[in-house]
């Protein structure tokens, strides 16, 4: 299986804002769509801080992929943060989200990043699960925040 992936641009804003939406509301997030595009319009725009793939068919996608970029002093390289995945539940299971992360990842290593990395849930059986096919490892460190 190939699963086609796309760097979203502007002109992708409405099929993403409404995946964007059947994601939080199957998650329970309740997040309005000002604050999706707020939160998705930098990088739709091109900004270095992220990117946002689309998955399957342009004109109807199956899913996204959004990353965060940052740079890391401990790997002296670029690294990402895997921010938010999601593929439509009727194509669960079919290793298109798999696939399609992995795809990016070989792509982003070729332009320089080191790492990727994902704030698991330790509740989130399903996210682990995923996130153990996709090559990611478990790692010993705990995640603080100052919400500032």
């Amino acid at each position: 299986m190939t699963t086609a992936v796309h760097l979203a641009a502007p002109e992708d804003r409405d099929r993403l804002l409404s995946l964007i939406a059947r994601s939080h509301e199957e998650r329970g997030l309740r997040l309005d769509d000002l604050h999706r595009d707020r939160a998705t319009a930098p990088l739709l725009a091109g900004s270095p801080h992220g990117a946002i793939w689309l998955i399957g068919p342009q004109r109807a996608p199956l899913g996204y992929v959004i990353l965060s970029f940052g740079w890391s002093v401990d790997l002296a390289a670029l690294e990402g943060w895997l921010t938010d995945i999601y593929v439509r539940p009727s194509v669960r299971r079919r290793g298109i989200g798999t696939e399609s992360l992995h795809g990016i990842a070989i792509a982003l290593a070729q332009g320089g990043l080191r790492a990727l990395h994902l704030r698991l849930d330790p509740t989130d059986m399903a996210l682990a699960h995923f996130a153990a096919r996709a090559g990611f490892v478990a790692q010993a460190k705990a995640l603080m925040t100052d919400p500032l």
